[in-house]
Parts: C-alpha cells; structure tokens; sequence
C-alpha cells in the first residue's frame, strides 16, 4: 500500500488505520466547500436495468443514445465506436464467454454476475501485462478490500458458493486459471464496496468497483459526497474540511431515525455507526426525531405533537397536549394501509396509473391522520405521486406534490445535500413551465447553491442549470419591466 500512499499525498490525502474502523481516508490540507478531494474511474463497471431506468445502456460510458447491440454475443451495447474500443481488450474475452452460454441463462444474469466475469477477466489481463496498473488502479487494491465473510451467515455462504460456480461455468477456464473460494470472497466484497453509479439526478446507470474510493467511510452526517460524471466517481467536499480530518461520506438513506439506519448499515455492511448522530440514539432529541420521522401523530388535528407509548407500552400518549392515543385503531389503519401501498404498487407496476393515482390519494389521507406532517412514510407517498404526475405530463399536479416534499427535504437533509437541491430544480422547472418565473428563479437560484457544491460547475447537467437559471432570470425582468413597442 506504500505506492498507494504515495500517490495519495499528491492528492493531499493520506491513508491511517484505525482499530475500530480499518482504513480512513483524512485530509491532508484544507479543502472547501465544493473541491473536488477525489475521482477515480472504475476498475471494473457494468451497465444496469431496472424499474427507473429500463433501457439499454453502453457499457462504457453508461450513455442511452445510438446504442448498438455487439454483434456476437448480444449482451453488450456500446454508443459509438470509441466507446467499444475503450472496452474492447476486456470485452473481447467477456464475449467469447457470453457467446457461449444458453440465451435464455443470458437473460437471467445479475449485474452482480456480470461484474464479477469482469472482475476475473480485468485481473486475468492484468497478470498478463494486458492492461497496464498504477498505483491507484490494480488489483492488489480490490484484494485490501474488506470482505466480511466471518459476518456472513450460511445461507449467504452457499448463495456466494453457487454463484462462484456459475461464474466458472461462464468463463471456462482451466483449474489453474481460476479460484472459486476467491471468486466467492470477492462477492462479499462487492456486497460492501461496489458502488451503484447515477446520472447527475442521482438516477441508477450502473454498478462500479471503485476500490480506492472504497477506503472512504460512513458518516450519517458526512462532510462529503460522491458523485458521478459518466462512469468516474467523484468526492467533494459538502463543508469546509480542516486538515486531518476524516473524509466520510454516507452509504445509506440518512432520511430516517436512527434506529433504521443503524438497521440498513448492520444488514449490508455490518458495523455500528458512531458518528455524532448516532450516539445519541436514545437521548431525549433523537427520540423525539424518530417519532416525528416514523412515528404516529396526535389524533387532535390541532396539535402538532407526536405520540410515544407510555411506561406500560399499553397505550400512545401525546408529548405535546397528553391526549391519549388510540392503540387499535394505529393498528387497524398501518394494516389497511400496507393492504392498501401493496394494491397500489401492484397497479403502478401494471400500467395502470390512473388506478395507481386513486390508490396513492388514499393512501395519503390515512397517512394524514396517522403519521406527522414530516414524516417519512408521507413524503415517500407524495414523492411516489409526484413521479406518476411527471410521467403523465400533469404538470399542475406533479407541481403541487413536489411543493408539498420540499418542507420534508429541508428537514430531513442537510442544507447542502444533492437530494435537496435536485428537489429546489424540479420545484424550479415546474414553475416555470407554469408561467411562475419568479418563483422559478428563486427555486433554481436555491438548487444552484446546493449542487454547484455537489456536482461542480463545469459538467452538461449544471451548464444546462445555469442556462435555465439566465433564462428564467431574464424573462422574470422582461415581464417586471416590459418594453413598451413604438
């Protein structure tokens, strides 16, 4: 790790051990608020499907448009000729292997999958002096990664055992060539340190390794950010940053109490946050936070205060006004609303969005008498209609659920994060697109504070929101100040 260190420090970072953490990543200078503290481009990546974004992807550079299939094994897609040869030393080993397996098992395999056939043939090429390694980019690095396999329980075991073998199936190589016990390491690995690369609207493209990025720890209040432009990763500073600082970054939704994301961090990554937010799990404040975020509301409509359960755990009392709490009728409205959210997911995911919308809508009444006014169950709900709303080009709509998140945005993120800046733009656009410029400008004008922070200045996402920004500035002065013809 020496050669590692060394060319860290010409980045003014270096790395330190610690006991109860492993590896840290600490600032060896001052940064500020925006600066760039590392990029890296993938050791290994694959392009992704899912429910947000279904469509192809060049394998590349992750980009939609003028894709085209490869023409031997038909997994692979590339956007232009300069992508494919960027690819080709890994993919053309990569096709000759998908060439031959069944299509149908084609079609079933996992980006997980993928990865690691990737991952096998980069330090194949790697041994044979194909590719070419530096310091930050080899796979001694990805060997340093932690795996957790003692934390891992059987079930998982077997499952990495099963997918090593598939792995082995797929390639063929000969025994010497090839280390199912690493290969089902590696997947532990992967499971922790494998990132899912986003657009700059932080929608999912792919899945990458990144291993020195990797080093960067949790935080549930982090001081930086990871974001990606095409397929490089890139850390910034959300804060200034004195040196000798631990950089850290947040692996989980920090939208939630404690209590849930202390759970997601054990079930994925297997430790226990103790950043200054969760060491006061339990304290006065924290369980207060929880119960506005995830717990019940005051039946008295009039009252903002929340409920928590008394000594006895017989009944909700109100912390506010003292009104006692229904505890049959909480219960009886969580299980028409998990009937309900499952009816209505299932109507969204067949098409039917008109269904869907009704569904949603009632949802969000009963969320209203149940839940807190901030709470994240309700912003889940209206983030969910704002997205049908967008789809179906309802614009007037989409606008009113979107004013309705912003509240819970403000509280449940720090004033600098990109979720809520996004959130400032989406707000921004749909003003303007409904003739509310002024208001459009002070939204963009909020979202340009935030994510100049987190994205930079100089990518085609913030260009394209400073050209919005110009324009929405210039034709709110037009209509204040109109020309008067001759």
């Amino acid at each position: 790790m020496e050669e590692l260190q060394n060319a860290l420090n010409n980045k003014n970072l270096t790395i330190s051990t610690l006991l109860e953490k492993g590896r840290c990543l600490f600032a060896a200078r001052d940064f500020s608020p925006g600066e760039v503290i590392i990029s890296e481009n993938p050791y290994v990546s694959v392009s992704n499907k899912n429910k947000e974004s279904p469509e192809s992807k060049c394998e590349w550079c992750f980009s939609s448009n003028n894709l085209k299939k490869c023409s031997a094994c038909h997994v692979v897609w590339y956007c232009s000729s300069k992508c494919q040869r960027s690819d080709w030393k890994l993919h053309s080993v990569e096709c000759k292997a998908l060439s031959k397996v069944d299509k149908e098992r084609v079609k079933s395999l996992t980006p997980s999958i993928r990865l690691m056939v990737r991952l096998c043939i980069q330090r194949k090429l790697e041994n044979e002096k194909i590719y070419p390694t530096s310091a930050m980019d080899n796979y001694k690095l990805v060997e340093a990664l932690v795996s957790h396999m003692s934390d891992v329980d059987e079930k998982q075991m077997v499952l990495y055992a099963q997918m090593a073998n598939l792995i082995n199936l797929i390639l063929q190589w000969p025994d010497s060539e090839i280390n199912i016990k690493e290969i089902a390491e590696n997947f532990s690995k992967l499971a922790c340190n494998a990132h899912t690369v986003c657009d700059s609207e932080l929608r999912p493209l792919g899945t990458g390794l990144y291993p020195v990025i990797s080093i960067i720890n949790h935080s549930c209040l982090p001081n930086s950010v990871l974001v990606f432009e095409g397929r490089m990763a890139v850390v910034r500073a959300m804060q200034h940053i004195p040196k000798g600082t631990e950089v850290l970054i947040s692996y989980v939704e920090i939208a939630g109490s404690t209590v849930t994301r202390q759970k997601a961090l054990k079930e994925q990554y297997f430790f226990t946050c103790a950043c200054s937010r969760c060491i006061k799990m339990g304290q006065v404040d924290d369980i207060k936070e929880s119960a506005i975020l995830e717990g019940y509301r005051c039946k008295d409509s009039q009252c903002d205060g929340f409920l928590l359960r008394d000594s006895d755990d017989r009944e909700f009392i109100c912390q506010q006004c003292g009104l006692l709490g229904d505890k049959e009728e909480i219960k009886y409205i969580t299980s028409e609303l998990q009937l309900m959210s499952e009816k209505a997911s299932m109507s969204l995911s067949s098409g039917r969005k008109t269904e869907a919308i009704v569904a949603y809508k009632t949802i969000e009444e009963f969320q209203l008498k149940l839940y807190h006014p901030f709470s994240i169950n309700l912003m889940r709900t209206r983030e969910t209609l704002l997205k049908i709303f967008m789809e179906l080009q309802d614009w007037e709509e989409a606008f009113k659920y979107c004013r309705l998140t912003i509240p819970i945005y403000e509280r449940v993120y720090p004033k600098c994060h990109p979720l809520l800046g996004l959130q400032y733009y989406m707000c921004g656009k749909l003003e303007w697109l409904l003739g509310e410029t002024e208001q459009a400008v002070r939204s963009l004008t909020k979202a340009l504070d935030v994510l100049r922070i987190t994205h930079g200045t100089k990518t085609p996402f913030m260009m394209e929101l400073l050209s919005k920004l110009d324009e929405a500035r210039a034709e709110a002065s037009y209509k204040l100040h109109p020309q008067i013809e001759d």
